[in-house]
């Protein structure tokens, strides 16, 4: 039992004497009291016996017609998820009934008195772990849901985590601050969610995406250390770890530089997964974001397995082969992994391979089998040269049965391609993945380029500094600066972000000319920011680490939805409340809106 867990729940400020799980053998021939809910009820030889559970786990209550006296024929009628008051003895169980897997299966209550709380009518599932309900109907009855042990495992796992952030952060003398959830919109990446002002006809409000700007006018404001678990609010599209809100652990220093916040999460991190029952070795190794890409494909690699990429490009420089002449002609790149143990495969499994690279943004993969029995097989070998061949295999340690794929094509697509690419292999060849890797990605490009918009996008957020040795390419060549950026990941997922952040309202004004703000668009949308930048900034930076997704990772879990505790289904809606809903026309008319 984790550090976090052992934050029991007890029996004070209630009408028992007793919680169900705290009872033990030490307890035996005390007269208690207990109440919950009926897991279980079973009748044997004139015995009725009842499992009575709460948040802090089931007991086993005996009604005894030589004992119970009242409360004997009223167990006959009681059913599960009736809420009820046990008075009793606490005993022993008899020689051969003791239940090993529970804590208190070594005894039982007998019980003297009961009083039925509430009825209940039949629940619409089991509460039981591992049920095969569907989701949809879960969330709909999620107050019963909750109730399931699963569930309510990862509900206390994330307060054990939450709990220890706050003491970690609390310790190293950070102030927990609120910051306004009605706030103005601003141009940070995802859509706003917009909140009509009644007071202010045709104004509105915005939900905040993240505390960014408060947190830096924090700064400004001399707080110097900030933290807050807030909550977090996108309209974009869902899927398994996004949510329209969601929560994330924010912090903020001054006087800092990458290192110092670095070294400040890494001990944090230390306490929140040893709460977890988890451990971690720091310092966490750090890979720069073009390292990461060039291995892995992903600046959120997953660390815990091999498959890492090779440039072949040197190896077909001079190759006959016409795709990849034209590829390295223009400047391009011939990027491969080794599948090994997938060389035996049949044509068609291979074949399959080709779809996940192409909706990954390749043009096509290009692979070569060397199969157990000798025989190469590939519908391109035929184009390289003995040399080329052998090449290819000395640089990706082919053995009889791997499986070379490649793709070609500009370096950026190439990475990406065969990163998704890496990540099913994975999952066809059945690679283990156990344990928590975790890792620092560092340095990230400052800007990226849009193709679609075709305009210079922030990598981060527009408030991100920039390498001080790159200042003076800052607006000549965008693409080539970097940034003091550092990203959390562990098992393949971002779970935290942060940068340091602009301090200068000078180069923020450049920053955003390349996002394409000219001085009267950025005083419009950021002019509060700049005026408090212009007011004693101090060099600061930060990080916000999503708390949903971490603790989804610890508690072993498919989607954060398991770690909320009322959470949206993945188009958004509720099925508990039924929001979004519609209103009245009489609020609409209030806020000066109508329907469409």
């Amino acid at each position: 039992m984790t550090e976090g867990r052992e934050r029991m729940l007890d029996a004070r400020y209630s009408i028992r004497s007793h919680v169900a799980g705290e009872l033990r053998a030490s307890h035996s021939g005390e007269e208690v009291t207990v109440a919950g809910w009926v897991h279980r009820r079973r009748d044997h030889g004139g015995l009725a016996f009842v499992d009575l559970r709460d948040r802090s786990g089931i007991v086993q209550c005996v009604f005894d017609p030589d004992e119970s006296g009242d409360a004997f024929p009223m167990a006959s009628r009681i059913r599960p998820e009736w809420v009820v008051v046990v008075r009793g003895r606490v005993r022993p169980r008899p020689e051969g009934t003791v239940n090993p897997a529970l804590p208190m299966g070594d005894i039982e209550v007998v019980v003297t008195g009961l009083e039925v709380l509430n009825e209940a009518v039949t629940p619409p599932f089991e509460i039981e772990a591992g049920i095969e309900t569907d989701e949809v109907t879960r969330l709909r009855y999620r107050y019963i849901d909750i109730r399931r042990p699963e569930v309510l495992a990862a509900l206390t796992l994330r307060d054990a985590i939450a709990q220890r952030f706050r003491r970690e952060l609390e310790d190293r003398g950070f102030l927990e601050v609120e910051t306004p959830m009605l706030t103005v919109s601003t141009p940070e990446g995802a859509r706003d969610f917009l909140v009509p002002s009644r007071m202010n006809p045709g104004d509105f409000y915005a939900l905040p995406q993240s505390p960014q700007l408060f947190k830096q006018l924090l700064m400004v404001g001399g707080i110097e250390r900030y933290y807050q678990i807030a909550r977090c609010f996108r309209d974009e599209d869902l899927r398994a770890d996004r949510q329209p809100e969601f929560t994330q652990v924010d912090i903020e220093m001054s006087f800092i530089r990458t290192d110092d916040i670095l070294q400040m999460m890494e001990e944090v991190m230390l306490g929140v997964m040893h709460a977890a029952g988890q451990e971690l070795t720091v310092p966490l190794p750090r890979v720069t974001w073009a390292e990461a890409m060039e291995r892995y494909g992903s600046d959120r690699p997953d660390t815990r397995f091999g498959l890492e990429l090779a440039d072949v490009s040197e190896n077909f420089a001079t190759s006959g082969f016409k795709v990849f002449a034209d590829v390295l002609g223009r400047g391009g790149a011939i990027k491969a992994l080794n599948a090994k143990g997938a060389g035996d495969w049949s044509r068609g499994r291979i074949d399959a391979l080709n779809d996940v690279a192409v909706a990954a943004g390749a043009k096509g993969l290009a692979w070569v089998a060397f199969p157990s029995d000798g025989e190469v097989r590939s519908p391109v070998a035929k184009f390289f040269s003995a040399d080329e061949t052998e090449g290819l295999k000395a640089a990706l340690a082919v053995e009889p049965g791997d499986l070379v794929c490649m793709v070609a094509g500009p370096r950026t697509m190439t990475n990406e391609a065969l990163g998704a690419l890496r990540l099913h292999l994975a999952d066809e060849l059945g690679i283990e993945r156990t344990g928590f890797e975790t890792l620092w990605v560092v340095d990230f490009p400052l800007f990226t380029w849009d193709e679609d918009s075709g305009t210079w996008q922030a990598s981060h957020h527009p408030f991100t500094r920039p390498f001080d040795e790159h200042l003076g390419i800052l607006e000549e060549s965008p693409g080539d600066v970097l940034s003091y950026s550092y990203d959390l990941v562990m098992n393949g997922l971002e779970i935290g972000g942060g940068t340091l952040r602009i301090h200068d309202p000078k180069v923020q004004k450049q920053v955003l000319r390349v996002l394409g703000h000219d001085e009267e668009r950025a005083s419009e949308e950021f002019g509060f920011l700049l005026e408090a930048l212009e007011h004693g900034a101090p060099p600061h930076g930060g990080i916000a680490l999503g708390l949903d997704r971490l603790a989804m990772l610890l508690v072993g879990a498919r989607s954060i939805r398991d770690v909320i505790a009322f959470p949206k289904t993945s188009s958004g809606s509720c099925p508990l409340t039924g929001a979004p809903a519609g209103v009245s026309p009489g609020q609409l008319k209030e806020l000066h809106l109508r329907a469409e």
